[in-house]
């Protein structure tokens, strides 16, 4: 069971690592360079705010930079995490199907005894693997940081903020996996895939508070609010239940068009 899962996840382990050292030097970065602002913040953070081109603020809801919560928001978790990481995860999806069909071992996996829905399923399952690592690696060395900066942060939220990440990053991958069944060029596959995902969180950030924001629904972004989480100590259980349904009719979507597919 799962062999399909296992070899591509083994294969996914080393890049997944260098991802999550990547995204924790980010991270530290980050936590680094804090205590050099946050005196200024503390002071005319709203000034500071004010300063902003409001497009700007509204684009990466960003609603304080006076506490290293606020910081780690804005300039970790909405643009690493939330666009970043998102726009890996649908690219790196739209080359789990496209890429085997563009180079000629589909018909090898499909000689096996393993019907074409359990194949999609079992690729996007090893997705898992990155998602999973950089969730697990980054909090620590986040933790680890903070203390070492004496800017403690609530581990609670911490955990909370990376739990809540894996259904959102499933789904972003979701679209990448759709476009990964639909086109059986591996290149054109992920611009699609990178195309819809950024559009979604332009639609969702530029109509936040219009009168169309009802719109925004369709975007995974609007399910996953770090500042709700670090900020708040809120977390959105219902909006974490939508991303696992939205990825699960990602999935039967992409398994119900690549069985009534013909591969060339």
């Amino acid at each position: 069971m799962l062999e399909l899962s296992r070899y591509d996840g083994r294969h996914r382990l080393t890049g997944s690592v260098y991802l999550s050292i990547a995204m924790s030097l980010l991270a530290v970065v980050v936590i680094w360079i804090y205590p050099s602002f946050s005196g200024s913040f503390e002071d005319v953070d709203e000034e500071f705010l004010q300063a902003y081109p409001e497009g700007v603020i509204q684009l990466f809801d960003i609603r304080t930079m006076a506490s290293l919560e606020g910081f780690l928001a804005f300039e970790l978790y909405i643009f690493g995490w939330t666009i970043l990481l998102g726009l890996y995860l649908a690219y790196l999806a739209a080359g789990t199907v496209a890429s085997d069909v563009e180079r000629g071992r589909m018909d090898i996996l499909l000689s096996m005894p393993i019907s074409r829905a359990r194949m999609v399923a079992e690729k996007f399952a090893s997705l898992a693997v990155p998602i999973v690592v950089v969730n697990v690696i980054t909090p620590l060395v986040i933790y680890a940081a903070a203390a070492l900066i004496d800017e403690p942060i609530s581990a609670a939220d911490l955990a909370a903020v990376h739990l809540l990440s894996i259904p959102y990053l499933f789904a972003c991958a979701g679209i990448g996996l759709v476009a990964s069944v639909v086109v059986d060029r591996t290149s054109i596959a992920q611009r699609i895939a990178l195309g819809i995902t950024f559009g979604l969180f332009m639609l969702e950030s530029l109509l936040s508070g219009t009168e169309y924001e009802a719109i925004g629904a369709i975007a995974p972004m609007r399910y996953f609010d770090p500042n709700e989480i670090l900020l708040d100590g809120t977390y959105d259980l219902v909006g974490a239940g939508v991303l696992v349904a939205v990825t699960v009719g990602l999935l039967v979507v992409a398994q119900l068009w690549f069985s009534r597919t013909d591969i060339d």
